[in-house]
């Protein structure tokens, strides 16, 4: 594994981290620390009104959902990564699968498009655009080439 490749791996491990955990507080900081400078997060969504792209700065994106993890637990893991990178800029796919509680059942899958961008501080998310599992959608495990390297600490918190 390259310097880059355990690098982008450790910055995505402390992106599935940082939203993880019991109901609480996260830590914002350390989240938008992991973004370069105009960042966005793009969930697409389906509902009566046909599909839609929400689009988010990451304050956008803590504003939104710190009530939700204030009152609710959530965690969520990568599960298959496939990573290109190509001088500074990567794009990796990332397969997750999530819960609503520490320990209970696995209650979404899907797939992040993150790409990433090597800076003067190093790598930063530029975009995550992701979709979940639903009917006719099914979740594409067998696409991905293996489970996500072992996971290395990108910096102290």
């Amino acid at each position: 594994m390259s310097h880059d490749e355990e690098e982008i791996g450790a910055l995505l491990a402390e992106l599935y981290e940082v939203i993880s955990g019991p109901p609480g507080e996260r830590d914002w900081a350390r989240f938008r620390s992991l973004f370069a400078p105009g960042a966005r997060l793009m969930p697409s969504r389906r509902g009566e009104h046909g599909i839609r792209l929400e689009s988010l700065s990451p304050d956008d994106y803590a504003a939104t959902r710190g009530p939700i993890f204030r009152q609710s637990a959530f965690v969520e893991r990568e599960v298959a990564r496939r990573l290109v990178v190509f001088g500074d800029v990567a794009h990796a796919w990332s397969a997750f699968a999530g819960r609503f509680s520490l320990e209970g059942p696995e209650a979404l899958r899907g797939v992040n498009s993150i790409q990433l961008h090597r800076g003067p501080d190093g790598w930063r998310v530029v975009t995550v655009l992701w979709d979940c599992e639903r009917p006719g959608v099914p979740f594409p495990g067998e696409a991905f080439e293996s489970p996500p390297p072992a996971r290395h600490k990108l910096r102290s918190t």
